[in-house]
């Protein structure tokens, strides 16, 4: 569905949980996330931040605890335009930009980092079929996943190969106008839950030249699917083993040429790589205020925590990096919208920083809650427990060091 409009007024920053009152104190100009914003975009935030309070933010512990998959939710925010926001309209998608979709999932992300992340995967699969695909693909599967009447998963990383993605072994072997595929896919998100399996597999050498890119559907004979894995974090969204036994798929359902499926992942990944750390930035938004909230009611020593010039430091410290990160997160987000050579770069040190920073934000703002914020009544341990995972998944910041070094040695 595309993009529904809003009213232009932004709204503040509601309460994050029942127990946090953040939603009362004013968002301080200098890590307001609307400023240099234009007024569209506001309308954007606004409508993903009211969402994100209203929607996820007082289920989010529950969906934590007891590993709720939140579908019904997921598909009310579809409806807002948010499951393919950057698919083509004509396909269902919102057509916005990749900066537009950044301001969407840091805002999202302040109501349910796990959920918001799971989606923007989501998102990342359905702009890999609406811009690879063929006529017959896009339309076949985009508009029922823009909708997120059906889901989809990115299947890459394998047992044996995690960062080394070129190596996979998955083999798709050419039988007529189909493929035989075997092998499986490790640490899959909505694995078993979702509808639509965008798969990189082996069709041809060793290497990344050698590897294609096929959609698969569930319920195909040969399709099955591991234990549900038992995670830190990241608890309302489902990871399982994706197998492949003798698993038969039409040649019809391979995106692009054979050989191009490396190329295609990458080219995702680029995206998928801004779009996580956005989902840190939104939970590290929320840390700040959470914490700039206990350091004003905590006592201790006859005073309120916020008088100690320690915790003044830090706090500033941690907006400071906020900040930082917003701006070198959406700087890589214009760069790759308007196709930049050094798009892939920028985007690898956007994750890089953003990643790391939001965690160390979310890990402070624990810190200074004390014994509370090892609480699961407190929502900032939940908010630790969700962005620790960023730092490793899209490509481990360590891979994102690399990228950069071989930019700077060999450019």
């Amino acid at each position: 569905m595309a993009w529904c409009g809003a009213p232009r007024a932004a709204r503040r920053l509601l309460p994050l949980l029942p127990r946090c009152a953040a939603g009362r104190r004013r968002i301080a100009s200098c890590i307001d996330p609307s400023a240099g914003l234009t007024e569209e975009q506001k309308e954007f935030q606004s409508v993903a931040l009211d969402f994100a309070a209203k929607e996820m933010a007082p289920h989010m512990a529950e969906w934590d605890e007891k590993e709720i998959f939140p579908v019904d939710t997921m598909r009310k925010a579809a409806q807002l335009g948010f499951g393919g926001i950057y698919v083509k309209p004509d396909v269902g998608g919102s057509g916005l930009s990749r900066l537009d979709t950044s301001i969407i999932f840091e805002a999202l992300s302040t109501g349910c980092t796990s959920t918001t992340a799971y989606m923007s995967i989501h998102n990342m699969c359905v702009w890999m079929i609406d811009t690879f695909g063929n006529e017959e693909q896009r339309r076949r599967f985009c508009p029922s996943l823009c909708s997120m009447e059906q889901f989809a998963s990115y299947c890459l990383t394998e047992p044996g190969s995690g960062s080394d993605a070129a190596s996979l072994l998955t083999s798709a072997r050419r039988k007529g106008d189909t493929y035989v595929l075997n092998g499986s896919k490790a640490f899959i998100s909505g694995g078993g839950d979702a509808d639509v399996y965008v798969v990189m597999c082996r069709t041809g050498g060793p290497g990344p030249k050698g590897i294609s890119c096929l959609v698969l559907e569930k319920g195909t004979p040969g399709l099955s699917f591991g234990k549900k894995e038992r995670k830190v974090g990241w608890n309302s969204q489902p990871t399982r083993a994706v197998i492949f036994e003798d698993c038969v798929v039409p040649v019809s359902n391979r995106l692009g040429a054979e050989g191009q499926g490396f190329s295609i992942a990458m080219k995702g990944l680029n995206g998928g790589r801004i779009n996580i750390a956005s989902c840190s930035l939104g939970a590290a938004h929320a840390s700040v205020l959470l914490a700039q909230e206990h350091l004003t009611v905590r006592k201790q020593f006859g005073e309120p925590l916020a008088n100690n010039q320690y915790l003044q430091f830090r706090l500033a410290e941690m907006a400071t990096c906020l900040v930082a990160a917003r701006l070198m997160v959406r700087n890589a987000a214009r760069a790759l919208q308007e196709e930049l050579g050094d798009a892939p770069v920028l985007c690898s040190m956007a994750k890089l920083f953003a990643t790391d920073a939001c965690f160390e934000i979310c890990n402070q703002a624990l810190q200074m809650h004390g014994g509370y914020g090892y609480l699961k009544d407190y929502a900032v341990q939940q908010f630790v427990r969700d962005v620790r995972v960023h730092q490793i998944l899209e490509g481990t910041n360590e891979v994102m060091r690399m990228i950069v070094a071989r930019s700077l040695l060999q450019g």
